[in-house]
């Protein structure tokens, strides 16, 4: 089992006048891949500038492998960080920016060659050695950013939004270059960004936050498939997030219509948030399916047709993604199974909104 490498404890932060971190508790296992996911000014970048030292926090405590660090300056923290600005020296060569931080530290010249040269081999470089840095393209300058981080051997490395700058196929490359990085040196890496598909891509775990506060912890698939809240829901991927009542373990209603589901815990007749993802509903006749509504639109994604699905008898159009189009104004029928359906404790859900009368109770 992973030992924690990283230890925040109640870290609260506020800027003039306005509250960026609140009580902030969060463990960071050694040789893990961490990624902090949250939409602008959630905190996240905030937290890495604390855990790299150039952030001072108001309250709560930083432990570095058990060691208390709030007064330990970036340079003697065992970390070093890649911006989304590469912060590439213009005047040096491939080789001497990634030499740079050898040099800084007076490293004998032989043991900063077999470094560096075991860098350029990591990202991908060998060859570029003096090449001007100016003139590769904006991949390769970040490759070379994080081969100058990784040189002086950190014990963590963090990453504020590195790939932003990036074109879209060039970004999902590097998802996959930084992966194989960090699995290939065992380095903790801590990630920030606000693009849900690279932290499902690369983490092995997700912090999604939200005002300051840490709404949900996990892994990409539990992050995914088991949302805790409503924000999770709809932050990560495309949801159809809706009301339900919890009748008993694994029994909700939903619309109106009673499901078998997954999903124990709750008590008896609470109200639960209902998360059903559009890749999930089935499109059927319009006698087949559990549920019926009315097609409003439906759009080639090039792996599937998006569909909107006005329901017939309630208040809800639902998001529907199927490799089967169906025709604007069609009634259909639409079905989604126990493991399609997830339920959330359901504080943040408006259900004012949903009025309508509900169909007599029935299984399908």
């Amino acid at each position: 089992m992973s030992e924690s490498i990283i230890r925040l404890e109640n870290i609260s932060v506020a800027l003039g006048g306005e509250q960026i971190l609140k009580d902030l508790n969060l463990t960071i296992n050694d040789k893990e891949f961490v990624t902090l996911l949250g939409p602008s000014g959630c905190g996240k970048t905030t937290t890495l500038r604390i855990i790299g030292g150039f952030q001072r926090h108001d309250s709560g405590n930083v432990f570095f492998a058990d060691e208390l660090i709030n007064d330990l300056p970036p340079y003697k923290r065992n970390v070093n960080t890649v911006f989304q600005k590469y912060a590439l020296f213009p005047h040096l060569d491939v080789y001497d920016n990634i030499a740079y931080g050898l040099n800084i530290k007076k490293v004998p010249k032989n043991e900063i060659k077999p470094r560096v040269e075991e860098m350029l081999a990591l990202v991908n470089l060998r060859g570029f050695e003096h090449r001007d840095v100016t003139s590769l393209s904006g991949g390769q300058q970040q490759r070379v950013a994080i081969a100058r981080a990784l040189v002086n051997k950190p014990h963590v490395l963090l990453l504020d939004e590195p790939l932003g700058a990036l074109d879209l196929k060039l970004r999902k490359e590097m998802q996959i270059e930084l992966k194989n990085i960090q699995i290939k040196t065992g380095i903790t890496f801590i990630y920030v960004t606000h693009d849900q598909e690279e932290a499902l891509t690369m983490s092995d775990t997700v912090v999604v936050m939200k005002g300051g506060e840490i709404q949900q912890i996990g892994t990409p698939q539990d992050i995914y498939n088991e949302p805790e809240n409503a924000f999770v829901a709809d932050f990560i991927g495309e949801s159809n997030i809706l009301p339900g009542t919890m009748l008993e373990d694994y029994r909700v209603e939903i619309c109106g219509r009673l499901f078998e589901c997954v999903d124990k815990g709750f008590g008896d007749d609470q109200k639960v948030g209902i998360v059903v993802r559009p890749e999930d509903i089935e499109i059927k006749p319009e006698k087949e399916g559990f549920l019926k509504g009315k097609v409003k639109s439906c759009v080639f994604k090039g792996v599937h047709y998006e569909m909107t699905i006005e329901q017939v008898n309630y208040p809800y159009t639902w998001l529907v993604h199927s490799t089967d189009a169906a025709d604007v104004d069609d009634i259909v029928g639409m079905c989604f199974y126990p493991n399609d359906i997830h339920v959330m404790r359901g504080e943040d859900i408006d259900y004012s909104v949903f009025s309508a009368v509900p169909e007599e109770v029935g299984e399908e």
